[in-house]
């Protein structure tokens, strides 16, 4: 127990809990801030779930991550290094965006509303590439139990961009309405792009390692590619110089993938990943919505749902790397997987109670404990599974594969509801359900893992 407190200890921690917060406060403006935003200006609930679609660029980040890993930003990249030169531009296209939406309304601009939001969301998504990678890159490869904490620390800077920052932007937009303000998302907007510029100069505050012995690994595959394409073309020597480096870039990673893990063990991997969140995503994408149609108001909704949440999530988030270690990974997810379903069945008992601040309280945070131990294994399991060659690439495919469940299908959560007929506890009992063929796919390969717990 004591090992691993002094884990968090280490300086490492402290910078990798604030480029965690970087990551995930975006997600507090194309979710909570984007959703009540249209819904403040009538919007359905179909149409807010297919707004928040945008968030699915997310899901297919790994499209562009070999490209984030391999192209360095001229002028930052000297300066700042590789990572956080991409972490600093996308900083900058965020920045931009928010004050085009800040002139914008939702009843004559939303095609432009949801557009800039798309590009929100893309740069949101690129730089977690990136983020995701420093993270990694800030610990060595075979420990686990700092990667423990540093999933953790990600987790809790995650979730407070997320909570806190979900929170002061709905305490805003509340303070700007009775003030009397018309526009007050437009003000709230504006006040956002404060944080932003925060979260730029925190940014400088995070040493980046040297990347030469990636760059040199990069360049030996890309050499190996070479050596392969020239006996089938060897008079083309511009498109062969071209193929090797796209296959270095772009495929290598993934076949280093599956040849580490074989085949099955790979594929069932993939599973798990992609299918393991779908349940809390379904719940998270309309829980906004469900707080506000049972009769919270924002700033209910600010207390329980994202400070109190915060705290909780804090907590049980550093209990969880204690857990994940103690427990060993795949157990640890096993039984935190359950856990995270059965709680959401608490939703379902406020839905057919009705308004009730002892029972919302009790909601959000015995979910929050479930989520922050379930997301702290899953985080410091997919961390293990990486090649450090290709950490942003192997990273953000993972990741990627499991905000697709997240995104993709949660798009679909306002219609669900809606052919419901607005049974908002019948939703939340099939959303306790979709945990479990994910549980299945990792079962069945627990003893080929080489965790040494599991």
């Amino acid at each position: 127990m004591f090992e691993e407190l002094r884990s968090y200890l280490d300086r490492r921690i402290s910078r990798i809990m604030l480029i965690g917060f970087i990551s995930g406060f975006p997600w507090v403006i194309t979710g909570a801030v984007l959703t009540l935003w249209l819904r403040d200006y009538g919007l359905t609930r179909t149409a807010v779930g297919f707004a928040g679609a945008i968030t699915s660029v997310y899901a297919i980040n790994f499209f562009w991550a070999p490209f984030v890993d391999r192209l360095s930003i001229p002028y930052l990249a000297t300066r700042l290094g590789h990572r956080r030169a991409w972490v600093l531009l996308q900083q900058g296209i965020i920045l931009v965006a928010l004050v085009i939406w800040s002139f914008l309304n939702p009843t004559t601009d939303l095609t432009a509303i949801v557009f800039v939001g798309l590009l929100i969301a893309v740069a949101s998504a690129t730089q977690d590439i990136a983020i995701d990678a420093l993270r990694i890159e800030q610990i060595g490869a075979t420990d686990t139990r700092l990667m423990a904490a540093g999933a953790a620390a990600a987790t809790v800077g995650w979730w407070t961009g997320f909570k806190l920052g979900g929170a002061m932007a709905l305490k805003t937009a509340e303070t700007f309405q009775d003030m009397g303000l018309n526009e007050y998302w437009r003000f709230t907007i504006l006040a956002l792009t404060a944080v932003i510029v925060l979260c730029n100069i925190g940014l400088m505050f995070v040493r980046e390692k040297p990347s030469a012995e990636r760059t040199t690994d990069q360049l030996a595959s890309q050499d190996a590619y070479m050596l392969h394409l020239q006996g089938k073309q060897p008079s083309r020597a511009r498109m062969t110089a071209a193929l090797a480096w796209l296959g270095a870039t772009a495929v290598e990673p993934l076949q280093r993938f599956f040849r580490r893990n074989g085949a099955y063990v790979a594929l069932a991997l993939l599973g798990f990943i992609f299918l393991f969140k779908i349940g809390e995503a379904f719940l998270g994408r309309m829980s906004i919505v469900f707080y506000d149609e049972i009769g919270f108001s924002k700033t209910d909704i600010a207390i329980y749902s994202k400070g109190l949440g915060w705290l909780v999530t804090v907590g049980f988030t550093i209990l969880g790397s204690f857990f994940a270690v103690r427990a060993g990974i795949v157990k640890a997810l096993v039984l935190s997987g359950l856990a995270m379903a059965a709680t959401n069945l608490l939703f379902s008992a406020l839905a057919w109670t009705g308004k009730s601040y002892l029972l919302f309280a009790a909601a959000v945070v015995v979910d929050d404990i479930t989520a922050a131990i379930a997301t702290v294994t899953f985080v410091t399991f997919i961390s293990l599974l990486v090649d450090r060659t290709y950490t942003a690439t192997q990273y953000a495919l993972l990741a990627s594969i499991g905000t697709a469940g997240r995104t993709l299908f949660a798009s679909g959560s306002g219609l669900a509801v809606d052919a419901l007929h607005g049974d908002w506890g019948t939703f939340f009992v099939i959303t306790a359900l979709m945990v479990l063929p994910s549980l299945v796919c990792l079962w069945g390969i627990r003893r080929r893992l080489g965790f040494d717990s599991s």
